[in-house]
């Protein structure tokens, strides 16, 4: 496959290109539209098309002979190393099923149905009854926040709310049902009925009349024995993001375009076919959970896992590894703090080394910025492709890849490679104007965008239209800045919040951290720009040292500040670097600079929803008033 020619293609005809991919499903009536626009300026693909997103994910292969090949692997250490598998032919059985119970509880086409569950299989059970009836599921993370889950509630007016009675995290059990009790009791929207799957480690407690027995559900019903057909513009779910108002926007995902653009990607992205074992080491809750546990894998035909642990401690930094070699796992994709975390652990790659790899031909890494550091040590260790790629909640596959389904292209540390099919992306300057090679700007892709991407905001179009398309014309705004290097390839260096004003010098935070993440003490790392009364900004890093070492803060600082000065120069003006015994991220591993930031400045902030502990904001004020970082702690 020639990228360049391929590549080019797709932008000269985009409906051509895409025609050509919606041939790889099934279609109970094939589109005669391909692209369309409608009264509000917005795009939608396959318009007038027919089929149905659970049909691709688990009728067709069934009817295609295919149905005892296993389908989806369970494995989970949280809860002592339970283990369970299901061919197709098991799995449209339990899915068929629970849609039989979903539409005795009135769900019908259109309707929503939230789920808030941890890491089992039935919440892909849950998922694809729903598609199955045409209704439209929006998971939300288990664990989220009662308020968060509550505004959720309201956005989406659920007919039926489904949940576990809790998680289980290492040695942390965490109660859901509490919680989802204080969100119905805040939320406007009253839902019909909470359908809870009961766990052996928590019992929910149940109200009469609304509660219901998941298990006592299944009992007598009647399954749901045919997909319902759906259009290809109707939705297929609704998935929350983090807005700057602090209200959370709906991304909205269509059956159509998702499909496409799945099977496209699991092809020539992660270059997986029928029969492969692919891992998307991620939560269902998150984009990727969506697109590379649940629906990708299972529309092509591959077996997928679903994996309840952490990377480490569960019970070791070995566990990735164990399954991988314990499934015949054929490609791999993960978050990059998901491999800072098991490195910190396991620096020489010890417990690598104990397991059978042969199967693995590819490792992805996607979810934030990887570290050329966290890059370089994983591929000399697993001596095999390790492929950084880029993408957004807002997109649901690549918009920036390798490709795994072709001869790959040189892979360039410190880029998330060269844009995916379909993706005309640039780096624009403040006048719209696309920017020469290696000079950093915003980074926008012209519109209108792929399918499988968000056509809008469910029920607010038009904060879509302000979100994503109103600060650059003709392009959506992707809220990263970066920038391409002559040969095509992108580096994306952060959010543009991300990029500070130093005495009048625009520095791109991460370019620090990875002079930072190099150095040999330092397992991970997060370099912040906080405001200074002389110089506007001023870097900051916050460092996490590798487990065993030893060396003093003052000897790590001294090291720091010279490596930075010699690499960016001392415009940079990077002096100080502090040892942390935390960072605050989200559960999806995410740093959250900006918190950080606001925290020494003395700004308000509201944590976000996804925040994995609440406890390391106080670790980390109490380290900046010791030290004094910040103007929030200057004297």
């Amino acid at each position: 496959m020639d990228y360049q020619t391929i590549y080019d293609r797709s932008l000269a005809n985009p409906e051509g290109f895409w025609r050509e991919q919606a041939q790889n499903i099934h279609w109970f009536k094939f589109p005669q539209n391909l692209l369309t626009k409608d009264d509000e300026g917005l795009y939608r693909w396959f318009k007038g098309g027919k089929m149905n997103t659970c049909y691709l994910a688990v009728d067709n292969h069934v009817e295609n002979g295919r149905g005892e090949q296993v389908a989806l692997i369970y494995d989970s250490p949280a809860t002592g190393g339970v283990k369970k598998q299901y061919t197709y032919r098991q799995l449209q059985h339990e899915v068929a099923r629970f849609a039989g119970v979903l539409r005795g509880l009135g769900v019908e086409k259109g309707d929503r149905v939230i789920i808030y569950m941890p890491m089992v299989a039935e919440v892909a059970f849950a998922m694809l009854a729903c598609a199955r009836l045409g209704a439209v599921h929006s998971v939300v993370f288990g664990g989220f926040a009662a308020h968060e889950l509550a505004i959720r509630i309201d956005d989406a007016t659920p007919k039926v709310l489904l949940m576990g009675s809790g998680g289980k995290e290492l040695d942390k059990i965490i109660p859901y049902k509490p919680i989802v009790d204080r969100a119905l009791d805040e939320a406007k929207h009253k839902v019909d009925h909470v359908v809870v799957l009961q766990r052996d480690f928590v019992t929910a407690d149940m109200q009469k009349g609304r509660d219901l027995d998941w298990l006592e559900q299944l009992e007598n019903v009647e399954p749901v024995a045919d997909c319902v057909p759906v259009d290809a513009t109707d939705p297929l779910y609704i998935l929350y993001t983090s807005g700057t108002t602090g209200k959370p926007k709906g991304i909205v995902r269509d059956n159509g375009g998702h499909a496409v653009s799945l099977r496209f990607s699991m092809k020539y992205v992660y270059g997986v076919d029928a029969d492969d074992v692919y891992w998307a080491a991620s939560d269902i809750g998150w984009a990727v959970g969506h697109s590379y546990i649940v629906y990708g894998p299972l529309i092509t035909g591959c077996s997928t896992l679903i994996y309840e642990g952490k990377p480490i401690k569960s019970p070791d930094a070995g566990v990735f590894w164990r399954i991988i070699s314990e499934y015949k796992v054929k490609v791999f994709f993960t978050a990059p703090t998901a491999i800072r975390a098991i490195r910190k652990e396991d620096p020489n790659a010890d417990f690598m080394k104990k397991y059978d790899l042969s199967s693995l031909k590819y490792q992805f890494l996607a979810g934030e910025r990887c570290d050329v550091s966290t890059l370089t040590w994983l591929t000399e260790n697993l001596n095999r492709p390790v492929i950084d790629h880029w993408w957004q909640t807002e997109s649901g596959f690549p918009m920036l890849a390798n490709f795994a389904g072709s001869d790959l292209l040189p892979i360039k540390q410190g880029s998330a490679g060269k844009p995916v099919f379909g993706f005309d992306i640039q780096a624009l300057d403040d006048n719209i104007e696309v920017l020469p090679p290696n000079t950093e700007g915003a980074i926008a892709i012209k519109y209108p965008l792929p399918p499988g991407c968000l056509p809008t905001l469910w029920q607010d179009t038009q904060r879509f239209k302000d979100s994503y398309l109103a600060a650059y014309p003709g392009y959506y705004f992707s809220g990263d800045g970066g920038y391409k290097d002559e040969e095509g390839y992108v580096y994306i260096t952060g959010r543009i919040d991300d990029v500070i004003n130093v005495a009048g010098h625009r520095l791109s935070t991460s370019a620090m951290e990875e002079i930072v993440a190099s150095h040999p003490s330092v397992a991970e790392c997060a370099v912040v720009g906080i405001e200074e009364n002389l110089k506007g900004q001023v870097p900051v890093g916050f460092i996490i040292l590798k487990s065993g070492e030893s060396i003093s803060e003052t000897d790590l600082q001294r090291d720091l500040v010279r490596m930075v000065r010699d690499q960016i120069g001392a415009v940079a003006c990077f002096k100080d670097a502090f040892i942390a015994k935390r960072l605050p991220k989200t559960r999806s591993g995410k740093i959250l600079r900006k918190i950080m930031r606001h925290i020494a400045d003395g700004k308000p902030f509201a944590p976000p929803s996804t925040i994995e502990d609440m406890t390391v904001l106080d670790e980390l004020k109490e380290l900046m008033s010791e030290k004094k970082i910040g103007l929030a702690f200057v004297k």
